[in-house]
């Protein structure tokens, strides 16, 4: 059993950083991993992903420059340095573990285990 838990959200003022924490626990060895967010009312968007060595990572165009994703898998956790925050990224940041890749996908439906979510509010 994959679990996954998400640390590090919180209220931020524009322009400001954040770093989230996932650690996970379980059957996550060789596999890729997301970040994704979801805005009140909206769907749920890829942030951005890593493959199973941490050396490979993409992002989404609207934080590419801003986020970067890092993990450790001595420590059993992945990261997501959040800089130059902006009103638009305030959402429910999950990460995820991909159901059956060494690398990331842009997809959801691609990830099969979740954390519950940490909140990112940046006010403007």
């Amino acid at each position: 059993q994959v679990q996954l838990v998400e640390s590090g959200g919180g209220l931020v003022e524009a322009g400001g950083s954040l770093k989230l924490s996932c650690s996970f626990s379980g059957r996550t060895f060789g596999y890729g991993m997301g970040w994704f967010r979801q805005a009140s009312g909206q769907e749920r968007t890829f942030v951005g992903g890593i493959d199973w060595t941490g050396k490979s990572t993409n992002y989404a165009d609207s934080v590419k420059g801003r986020f970067t994703i890092s993990r450790d898998n001595a420590k059993d956790t992945m990261y997501l340095q959040m800089d130059s925050l902006k009103p638009d990224d305030t959402a429910v940041y999950f990460c995820a573990v991909h159901r059956n890749s060494a690398t990331w996908s842009s997809s959801p439906t691609d990830y099969n285990y979740w954390g519950r979510g940490t909140q990112v509010t940046v006010s403007s």
